[in-house]
């Protein structure tokens, strides 16, 4: 009768998981660039014959791949990555992949990011500008001009999230093994005076919410149910 218990706690276990990650999915739905986390489940199965029992396992996040909506900005310093791409920025965690493209240039002529960390070129060195330069124009290979001279490239990298990512700040993402340069790809580029939206699908989402909490009821449930019947048993054998 306790398997009950522990198929009602393994399943409680992995509701809570993902909520944790539906109420970060929809905290960041207005931020620039964001990518929502979403989890895999696994049934673990126990024993065998009439003793075999499944449990949920604690499941694995991975990085939903879906592009966010662009919105124009006309912002010079604005830059949105067309294609599976990211931009890399250089923090305190190492290189950082990124799709938000809030960029700002220092008085010293350095590209950074919103945070201000330093954007980096495709051979993973920070950029340097003219300051002197004005604004600066860029082409769809992520190459910039100023005044029509070229003065360095935005890179764009490619990397594999993995499952369990480990995110830096609210979008970026820590590489687990290190990204490679986007090279002579059609479909990937960069676009100026546009930022790419958040992913997320708001009403997705709280369907999500309201049918997990459905299922913890019905969870909850089975455990008052287990344990009502354990009682009943020790009280039967008791006496």
């Amino acid at each position: 009768m306790q398997n009950g218990l522990y198929v009602s706690l393994s399943s409680q276990l992995a509701l809570d998981k993902r909520l944790s990650t539906i109420a970060d999915n929809i905290a960041n739905m207005s931020t620039t660039g964001f990518r929502a986390t979403e989890v895999r489940f696994e049934d673990l199965v126990v024993g065998f014959g009439k003793q075999e029992v499944a449990f949920a396992s604690s499941g694995e996040t991975f990085l939903s791949m879906q592009k966010g909506a662009l919105e124009q900005t006309n912002n010079p310093f604005d830059f949105a990555v067309r294609g599976e791409g990211w931009f890399a920025i250089e923090t305190p965690a190492g290189m950082v992949m990124t799709r938000d493209g809030r960029f700002s240039m220092l008085q010293e002529g350095e590209l950074v990011s919103i945070e201000g960390y330093p954007v980096l070129d495709a051979g993973g060195a920070p950029l340097q500008l003219n300051p002197a330069g004005g604004p600066p124009e860029v082409g769809p290979d992520g190459m910039i001009r100023q005044n029509g001279v070229a003065v360095g490239a935005i890179g764009v990298w490619e990397f594999e999230p993995g499952v369990n990512f480990e995110r830096f700040g609210n979008s970026g993402i820590v590489p687990k093994t290190p990204p490679q340069p986007v090279v002579d790809q059609a479909d990937a580029g960069v676009v100026q005076g546009y930022l790419e939206q958040a992913n997320v699908n708001p009403i997705l989402e709280l369907t999500r919410l309201i049918t997990l909490q459905r299922t913890f009821d019905n969870s909850a449930a089975l455990n008052r149910d287990s344990e009502a019947r354990l009682d009943d048993a020790i009280k039967t054998l008791g006496g």
